[in-house]
């Protein structure tokens, strides 16, 4: 008997944790300008797609392999970090910031991990953070803003448990 009652608990315990992983995701309010999904298809590198309808792009075709997470001093491919968008990313892009605010994004970003952040020459605002169907533009360093879109994107996402 004692046995079935340790089952039980082990299970209630196991439930309540799944609901508090759940839960918050769902319920808590995304941040940025919103986008329609354009699917999550994997093409070729190279290959043809249809155009994104967001500047960096949001969703949509993308390569097999996402990127490492991290800090990156050259420009990737907008279609291997959908992949990371797909997967509950935040994608931090940016042109022309001086090396101060590089530095503060970096270390900032440092508390995160699903992360990457990365120059982009396509970008129209100073920085630039995606998540999926998420964008928001930053035309000057807000620390505040940033965390905050972070914290309520992270992980909304087709893919959340994605590593």
């Amino acid at each position: 008997m004692k046995k079935y009652i340790y089952i039980i608990i082990g299970l209630l315990v196991l439930a309540g944790i799944v609901w508090l992983i759940v839960t918050p995701g769902k319920t808590r309010k995304k941040l940025g300008e919103s986008f329609a999904i354009q699917g999550q298809e994997h093409i070729d590198i190279g290959a043809s797609h249809i155009a994104y309808n967001s500047n960096p792009p949001t969703s949509g075709p993308h390569y097999a392999q996402p990127a490492k997470w991290g800090v990156y001093d050259k420009e990737l491919a907008d279609e291997q970090l959908i992949h990371n968008l797909e997967h509950g990313g935040i994608w931090i892009s940016y042109t022309g910031i001086d090396d101060e605010t590089k530095t503060k994004l970096e270390k900032l970003t440092q508390s995160y991990v699903k992360i990457i952040v990365e120059p982009r020459a396509k970008d129209d605002a100073l920085i630039v953070l995606v998540s999926w169907g998420r964008l928001q533009k930053f035309q000057s360093y807000d620390e505040q803003g940033i965390v905050a879109f972070i914290k309520a994107n992270t992980n909304q996402s087709p893919e959340p448990f994605a590593p």
